[in-house]
């Protein structure tokens, strides 16, 4: 098998990646549905060791958040 060699104007192509048996445009109707990928800040991805434990944070604030929305807190109740 004839070895290819990397791009030499691409530096981040190092000559032993192998995408010989790579599928062309597998995740290109995923990527065109669109993500909802958000990067955390340092600070914040060392509170949440995984993905589950973020996404139980931010259920549970949005719960508080609707909470709040729906009483009416000018009526002191």
């Amino acid at each position: 098998m004839k070895k290819v060699m990397a791009n030499p104007n691409d530096p981040d192509m190092l000559d032993e990646y192998d995408f010989s048996n790579g599928i062309r445009g597998k995740y290109a109707q995923r990527y065109r549905e669109g993500t909802n990928l958000v990067k955390l800040d340092e600070d914040v991805a060392a509170l949440f060791p995984s993905a589950r434990e973020v996404n139980e944070a931010l259920r549970a604030l949005g719960k508080i958040i609707k909470n709040y929305e729906t009483h009416d807190l000018t009526k002191g109740s």
